[in-house]
């Protein structure tokens, strides 16, 4: 296949064109490298080479200026929308404007491929596009499907961030139902990866905790007590790549594995695995979004979206990744 992956140089892109490249598909990555986009240049990634591939393309653009540009009549397979102004918990409270950048983005991205028409389009939304309300203390809710509907009441999403995401998806059913394409949309809980960009829970949490001295309290964001729903970047693109195609309307599918994880027991496990014995406080001064996020797995399983990567073993695969980079001030 050809495929387009725009914001390939971040987190989730980097594991997509690995996964791609080995599968001996031609890949062109787009990705400005912007601040806050969480793109690395690809001659500096750490999981894999992708120059070694005769088969990959890279251009440094933003990916706005390349749907203007691009003229070319070699139509894509395949595109893989993950183009974004990202980040932690930090950036989608303190910054939100900066992410309402991405309804730009997205409404660039919709027009390029009504005009370009990609065999099929994989479109990734978030699962910080359902309500707020059902993700509270008092009563949280394993949140399925169908909880957000364009025919129906929404809800309040997660912020600036879950708005754009939100949007997205309505384009990419839009651009379905008017234009027909073939949109398969995704919405990944807590991904996490041992490359992924500190500014996010996971991988902080790990080299901090191998940077940690004992007789020192361990200290989390928010109380601790909130909880998220980790699902490993592998799973994620194999579930994605295994299901696509078989999914057309641009309608949100979960991506998760229905287990629901506090930040203090994450932290727990990451210090035994060390070998530490440190008590896990909460600093409830910062950010700490929404008490529960935890997807409901039923429609993935119909899909044959099956994790197979436990949080323990992601973790250990996580430290052993990170160590060279701690007590380094990275």
């Amino acid at each position: 296949m050809r495929v387009l992956i725009t914001g390939g140089a971040g987190f989730v892109g980097r594991w997509f064109t690995k996964a791609l490249l080995e599968k001996g598909h031609e890949v062109l990555v787009v990705d400005s490298l912007v601040h806050g986009g969480g793109g690395i240049t690809p001659n500096k990634w750490r999981i894999f080479n992708p120059f070694e591939y005769k088969n990959f393309t890279y251009v440094e653009e933003d990916c706005r200026d390349f749907f203007r540009s691009n003229d070319s009549t070699q139509p894509f397979d395949l595109a893989i929308h993950l183009a974004a102004v990202v980040g932690g918990r930090l950036t989608i409270e303190r910054n939100p404007l900066s992410v309402a950048d991405d309804l730009s983005i997205d409404a660039n991205f919709w027009e390029w491929a009504v005009k370009h028409k990609p065999a099929h389009i994989v479109s990734f939304s978030s699962s910080a596009a359902y309500p707020v309300n059902l993700q509270t203390d008092e009563g949280h809710l394993v949140l399925s499907e169908e909880m957000i509907s364009f025919d129906g009441s929404l809800g309040m999403p997660d912020m600036s961030y879950g708005w754009s995401k939100l949007t997205n998806e309505y384009l990419g059913t839009i651009a379905h139902e008017k234009y027909g394409l073939k949109v398969a949309c995704y919405r990944p809980f807590s991904g996490y990866g041992q490359d992924q960009d500190l500014s996010y829970p996971f991988p902080s949490i790990c080299l901090r905790a191998l940077e940690h001295k004992e007789q020192n309290d361990f200290v989390v964001w928010g109380s601790g007590l909130q909880g998220r729903d980790f699902i490993h970047i592998s799973d994620v693109v194999a579930g994605v790549l295994e299901s696509y195609q078989k999914l057309t309307d641009g309608k949100g599918v979960n991506l998760s594995t229905g287990i629901l994880t506090t930040f203090k027991e994450l932290a727990a496990e990451v210090l035994v695995q060390l070998g530490k014995k440190s008590q896990i406080t909460g600093d409830e001064s910062m950010p700490s979004g929404v008490f529960a996020r935890v997807g409901d797995t039923t429609l993935q399983n119909k899909l044959g979206i099956s994790p197979k990567v436990k949080l323990k073993d992601g973790i250990a695969e996580a430290l052993d990744f990170l160590a060279p980079l701690a007590n380094k001030g990275v």
